[in-house]
């Protein structure tokens, strides 16, 4: 019982941060609300077991890309010296879009036969352990068998790095 608790309150919090981020009209304030957004995202993939994916969301996202959008946001008001505002336009069609496509996935989500989700949810509310943590055996595979993309992907990510410093370091002379 506690957990489906605290379970719906990270729910919650994510919907409500994800939908506030909509009205924000200051860019650095959508960027802190979309932090909370990752983070319960996060907190619900800890619930649905993939704990991997949860610590993958929190390293990439809340503290990869989010962190760098805020400092470029931050750095952006101190040379302009004025906050960073959005406008917003047509409120009305962008509600009734986003409201259709929620109805839209809420209905498929309804709909779907998803049995492995069902056996989880059945196993949490009878106090059961759901399943072991998925990280060694995701290593294991990654280091096994896809050790060639895990490499490709490792070389490209450097020459992409050799590249943008190469490149920043030509603009500055």
């Amino acid at each position: 019982m506690a957990q489906q608790v605290i379970f719906y309150i990270f729910a919650t919090l994510t919907a409500l941060s994800a939908l506030l981020i909509l009205f924000a009209r200051n860019v650095l304030h959508a960027a802190f609300l979309l932090i909370i957004c990752f983070l319960g995202v996060a907190a619900v993939y800890v619930f649905a077991g993939a704990d991997f994916i949860a610590i993958t969301q929190i390293m990439v996202y809340v503290g990869g890309i989010l962190v760098l959008m805020i400092f470029g946001v931050m750095l952006t008001n101190k040379i302009s010296g004025q906050a960073v505002m959005t406008p917003t336009y047509h409120r009305f069609w962008g509600g009734l879009i986003g409201v259709s496509v929620f109805s839209l996935l809420l209905y498929g989500i309804l709909k779907a036969h998803v049995s492995s989700l069902q056996w989880i949810v059945r196993a949490q509310a009878s106090g059961e352990v759901v399943k072991e943590s998925t990280i060694p055996l995701i290593g294991i595979k990654l280091m096994s068998e896809y050790i060639l993309p895990f490499e490709v992907a490792a070389v490209l990510l450097l020459i992409a790095l050799i590249g943008a410093a190469y490149i920043a370091q030509r603009q500055m002379d």
